[in-house]
């Protein structure tokens, strides 16, 4: 029988937390790096916590590069798993995914704005799609990064540090959060519950 949700073992500590999350709107996950419970689950996650150039070693060392990028079902990035969906991150010029377009890039840091970005920020919706049709314009998330995408075509929703990035992405049948919805509240809920049901 096939996993509801694997979720890929990237290492990171919010793994137990994104568990937990799930669990409380009633969907069953497995943490895993074994190919074939990743390509035969419902929906993929992709976490992250820490460094890209470590996430991007772990997933080598598993042989999952291919496997991610060859996916088919639904699949989260969170956090540093949406930087690693990316084609490349700056935080020691590493090479990611490429499974969407962009280049994860360091925050600046002036007074009064911090590195990492860490807290609640409103998240603005500036396109239509199924993983946002139960997010209200402005909700605020749970963020912890210092890395983020630019706006691009594949822009789903928008925060803001200095200045305004991509909070939430989305291409073909991947799509990626830069917060943490698993510590995100009702909101975050929502928005797990809203990625388990895509494309039902």
């Amino acid at each position: 029988m096939a996993t509801p949700v694997a979720i890929i073992d990237s290492g990171g500590a919010n793994i137990a937390s994104l568990l937990h999350a799930l669990e409380r709107i009633g969907v069953s996950a497995t943490l895993t790096t074994d190919a074939t419970v990743i390509e035969t689950a419902g929906r993929v996650i992709l976490p992250g916590v820490g460094a890209a150039g470590d996430a991007m070693q772990r997933l080598r060392e598993h042989r999952l590069i291919d496997v991610i990028r060859g996916l088919k079902q639904p699949v989260l990035g969170i956090c540093l798993g949406m930087q690693l969906l990316a084609d490349a991150s700056e935080e020691e010029d590493v090479e990611c995914l490429g499974v969407i377009p962009g280049v994860a890039t360091r925050l600046p840091a002036e007074t009064g704005f911090p590195v990492p970005n860490m807290g609640w920020c409103p998240v603005e919706k500036i396109a239509e799609h199924e993983l946002l049709t139960s997010v209200e314009n402005g909700s605020y998330f749970y963020f912890v990064h210092s890395y983020a995408l630019p706006i691009a075509d594949n822009t789903l929703a928008t925060a803001r540090h200095t200045d305004t990035f991509s909070a939430i992405v989305g291409l073909d049948n991947f799509v990626a959060a830069q917060f943490h919805p698993e510590r995100s509240s009702a909101d975050g809920a929502r928005l797990l519950r809203s990625f388990i049901g895509m494309g039902s």
